[in-house]
């Protein structure tokens, strides 16, 4: 498939193409011991670890399983995430450090030793890792990261060369990291916790949290239910419930890109990140006849930035540069939540609210964290210790870098929130052409309009139902994507992604 063709087409994941089990929505009132909201990583292994221990758990999922983030990943298992080690040893010290390099690392050993034992099948292997450095600037970076690496006994190297034609200053490797296919070995707990008796529901939208300061929380859902428990596992990405932690201010939403190209090539090993900007991302899966090329990078915060299909096109460009390749037959994006500190939110949603677990704030990394974060909500439920639960805890607060982070992100969602209110709009509905969509003026007021391959055209109000920001038209997805909290909206209004609970008005004619 040439890349025209699949830019006027909507984004398709390799890791999808896999059959899923469906389940039904839940249609009445349940009692059970533990509610997970959201069925990716952290609730799928959640639901496993739990049931496995006797636990009478309860799924709700607003979509299909497996069908969020989880499912638009690139799939890369290592506790290399990024420069982070040396900034780690200066905001938390150096056994904290210590601490998130051992909770990921053991994540990958949980993979390993499961797919062992399960006998799954998901194209698990083991494979070092590299973050990469174009400029002067970000190899003196991997030099300072490098010392931070043997600080806590890392195996690793700093090395002078990667295996493909890109001129790089240095390269930062780390040893016995791993890839696999997340649907398949996720599928393979799924069917576990659901032959330990885990039940699951689709299509099924948690609204709220009822009676939260009691022992016996209830989740109620859209449609009206009650499933109460006694605790409550918030892994639906975005807490659906916010409201006492207040996380749309300690996070923010960005979104990243990929490409799938099928090859014959020989494929060299390892998997590979560039520090500088724009990000770039290498690995491969193999697949009938080959393997398929995992192209990732372009990463921006939602709702900002350029038209959102020129970072495909970028990552195009970079195949055909760097691997003579120029038609790619997947292409994929994915949001990812960035806490103020870069380490993520997991454990009671407030300290006072022991009840209510979270987890989220992932930065990319989800294939650790999200299996790190199932474990540690787990310990919690079944009152066991966690040598982690500290370093992760949503209640940490260190004035540096924190109170900075606050003051910065929230003055950008002041700036944004501003600029929509402020911005001249030229264009009309009329304006349109098959397959656009843009911010116009419609009976006088901003508004948002697509009109699709059959000319039919849908308007709504782009004022985002959270907070109130202007959400932007976001090409790649045809989704309106807010830049102040990441919440996204399809073209027809309906939440794709929180924080919004509520969709976009509708104000034309359907």
């Amino acid at each position: 498939m040439s890349s025209t063709e699949n830019t006027h087409q909507f984004p398709r994941t390799y890791w999808r193409e896999i059959e899923l089990p469906t389940f039904e929505k839940l249609n009445e009132d349940k009692t059970v011991d533990v509610v997970i909201v959201g069925a990716g990583i952290t609730g799928i292994t959640a639901a496993y670890l739990l049931a496995k221990e006797g636990v009478k758990v309860a799924v709700l999922e607003a979509g299909g399983v497996l069908n969020g983030t989880t499912g638009h990943t690139t799939a890369k298992l290592t506790a290399q995430h990024g420069l982070i080690y040396d900034e780690l040893i200066s905001h938390f010290g150096e056994e904290k450090a210590k601490q998130y390099f051992e909770s990921a690392s053991n994540a990958i050993k949980f993979v390993e030793t499961t797919v062992k034992e399960k006998g799954i099948e998901c194209d698990f292997s083991q494979q070092d890792a590299y973050v990469y450095a174009t400029s002067d600037h970000y190899a003196q970076k991997l030099e300072t990261e490098w010392a931070a690496y043997q600080r806590l006994g890392i195996d690793g190297d700093l090395v002078g060369n990667i295996p493909f034609d890109i001129q790089i200053k240095s390269a930062l490797l780390m040893r016995n990291q791993a890839q696999y296919h997340p649907l398949k070995f996720l599928k393979g707990l799924l069917d576990e916790a659901v032959n330990s008796g885990c039940s699951f529901y689709e299509n099924t939208v948690a609204d709220t949290i009822e009676d939260e300061e009691t022992s016996q929380p209830k989740v109620v859902t859209k449609d009206g239910h009650h499933v109460t428990c006694r605790h409550v596992i918030i892994s639906s990405h975005f807490p659906f419930y916010d409201k006492p932690g207040l996380y749309f201010a300690r996070m923010y939403a960005d979104r990243s890109y990929a490409i799938g190209i099928k090859t014959d090539m020989k494929y060299p090993g390892g998997m590979y990140i560039s520090a500088d900007s724009p990000t770039r991302s290498i690995r491969y899966t193999p697949i009938e006849g080959g393997n398929l090329l995992i192209l990732g990078g372009e990463n921006h915060k939602t709702g900002q930035g350029m038209d959102t299909l020129r970072h495909y096109l970028a990552l195009e460009s970079f195949a055909k540069e760097v691997f003579d390749l120029s038609e790619y037959h997947y292409r994929w994006s994915a949001q990812d939540l960035v806490s103020l500190d870069k380490v993520p939110y997991i454990g009671p949603i407030t300290a006072s609210k022991e009840h209510i677990l979270v987890a989220t704030g992932y930065k990319k990394w989800g294939m650790t964290s999200g299996i790190l974060a199932a474990h540690i909500l787990t310990d919690y439920i079944i009152n066991r210790d966690n040598p982690y639960k500290d370093l992760f805890s949503p209640s940490r607060f260190d004035a540096d870098p924190d109170i900075k982070s606050i003051v910065t992100t929230n003055a950008d969602v002041a700036k944004h929130l501003i600029k929509g209110k402020l911005e001249f709009v030229p264009k009309d509905p009329g304006d349109l052409k098959n397959g656009e969509g843009s911010v116009v003026m419609h009976n006088g007021q901003r508004a948002g309009a697509y009109k699709d391959e059959n000319g039919k055209l849908y308007i709504v109000d782009t004022t985002c139902t959270h907070l109130g920001c202007e959400c932007e038209w976001n090409h790649a997805e045809k989704s309106w994507d807010c830049p102040c909290h990441g919440s996204r909206f399809s073209y027809e209004g309906d939440v794709i992604e929180g924080p919004a609970k509520k969709p976009l008005k509708y104000v034309g004619d359907k």
